[in-house]
């Protein structure tokens, strides 16, 4: 998806609000490559100050990938996959097991 820059602004903002009621996350990227897909993680760790993640499981050929990243664990797991598209989904996850997660998105992938 394409924002524009107010667009961008007012869904970050709304968005904060719905990740300063949580206490960890997991993202999920859809990127034409693993590249480009680390690249938007790596942006998202730097914009919220999260610590760096680690790349448990990686394709061994290039594609379209799906990247899942846990926050908590501090792991990440990418796999080809063919028909997703590209954007960025980010879940809000609860330590409480009876809070249910919030899951935004696809954000573009440039929009953290």
């Amino acid at each position: 998806p394409s924002l524009e820059a107010r667009q961008s602004n007012n869904l970050m903002q709304e968005l904060i609000r719905y990740m300063n009621d949580s206490d960890w996350f997991t993202v999920g990227i859809m990127a034409p490559s693993s590249k480009l897909a680390i690249v938007a993680l790596r942006e998202i760790e730097n914009r919220f100050q999260w610590p760096e993640m680690k790349i448990v499981e990686s394709p061994q050929k290039d594609g379209p990938v799906f990247l899942k990243a846990n926050q908590k664990t501090g792991d990440i797991y990418i796999r080809i996959e063919y028909g997703l598209g590209e954007g960025i989904l980010l879940s809000c996850q609860h330590n409480e097991a009876l809070q249910s997660s919030d899951t935004f998105g696809p954000f573009p992938l440039d929009f953290f």
